[in-house]
């Protein structure tokens, strides 16, 4: 810092904020670390540590910690609320928005070392929440994109259906219909793309049809040595490596596995857990555009509920996968808000020229 004038009130008030925002800030960092083990633990500590330097930083300013402190933030509190009770790959997210957002670049009484410390934080973080969103990526995207497309495209099927001014049983039944027709694809698309997907993965793998041969291989002119060169092995290492096996094999020795790598099938999921979760959660957010109708209601209430009921929930998904991703949550919310309607209001009309013309 450079030499300063005279702090102000206003600016001891901001030092407090900073001070109750770094303490809860590190006090989530701890709760983390207690449901984690190994790496992840040790790295949830020392992000604790630092922010407990920043601090001490604004306590020094300010000479002694204040009998009267202002509360943290809402962002603040909210994170410390879901650590204490899920410390999970939300938190993370929320965490790693909450760094992004460090006031100490602009902040005149903030070290450089502090905001390079925020800007750290932000990519540590990011870290640790990418590994949560890799476990997450295959049944949580068939989840959060079914229950979406069960909102977006039930709603569609009754705003178009009811502009027609056909009967509320008949809006009720093509619904119920559409739900379940919406549901059963999802689901069997689901499953065959993620089961696709593993059986690809596997075909990619290493096997063991060939470990029967190995004892009656010629160590100088085998071609166990291609094999290692399809892999990525340079000739001689090739070479080396088939020796190598072909001499372990012929001495009564099992092949060597090799190493295992990232596990792929974990990042694609499992194609029956993708396949239910996207039949509910495509049905769960298809009944809730038939609400109105099931419960006896016709007529403009029953479009306007319905719109009301559909609107809060795509700003749930929409603000969900934002959080998830990093992204601004309002932005996603709204972005899906938009599609939605949008899809309606096309069907809408659609419906009223139709019965128009009817």
């Amino acid at each position: 810092m450079t030499n300063l004038a005279t702090p102000t009130a206003r600016d001891r008030r901001r030092w407090a904020r900073y001070l109750v925002d770094e303490r809860a800030e590190a006090r989530v960092y701890r709760e983390l670390a207690s449901r984690r083990t190994g790496e992840e633990r040790d790295i949830l500590l020392e992000l604790a540590e630092a922010e407990g330097r920043h601090e001490q930083h604004w306590i020094d300013l300010l000479g002694e910690t204040p009998k009267r402190l202002p509360s943290p933030g809402i962002g603040t509190r909210l994170l410390s609320w879901m650590a204490r009770r899920f410390g999970s790959i939300f938190v993370l997210a929320l965490a790693q928005n909450a760094e992004a957002r460090s006031p100490y670049a602009d902040e005149p009484y903030a070290t450089a070392a502090m905001a390079a410390d925020e800007r750290v934080h932000h990519e540590v973080v990011r870290g640790l929440a990418a590994r949560g969103r890799r476990r997450l990526s295959g049944t949580f995207r068939a989840a959060v994109f079914g229950a979406n497309d069960g909102l977006v495209s039930n709603l569609a099927l009754v705003m178009g259906v009811g502009a027609t001014g056909v009967a509320p049983s008949f809006v009720l039944f093509s619904g119920i219909a559409g739900l379940l027709a919406g549901a059963l694809s999802m689901g069997a698309g689901e499953f065959v793309s993620v089961r696709s997907q593993r059986e690809l993965l596997e075909a990619t793998e290493e096997s063991d049809f060939a470990d029967s041969a190995l004892p009656h291989l010629d160590l100088d002119a085998n071609e166990l040595a291609l094999v290692y060169r399809t892999r990525g092995m340079d000739p001689d290492a090739a070479f080396d490596k088939a020796r190598e096996v072909v001499t372990a094999a012929q001495a009564g020795s099992a092949p060597v596995a090799a190493a295992p790598g990232e596990n792929s099938h974990d990042v694609v999921g499992s194609a029956w857990g993708a396949a239910l979760s996207s039949f509910l959660f495509f049905a769960s957010g298809a009944i809730i555009p038939v609400l109105p109708w099931i419960f006896g209601m016709a007529g403009f209430p029953a479009v306007a509920l319905a719109l009301g009921l559909v609107g809060i929930a795509l700003l749930g998904t929409g603000a969900m996968v934002g959080l998830l991703s990093g992204a601004s949550p309002l932005k996603r919310g709204l972005r899906q808000l938009a599609i939605g309607f949008g899809a309606a209001a096309v069907t809408y009309v659609l419906g009223l020229l139709f019965g128009v013309s009817a």
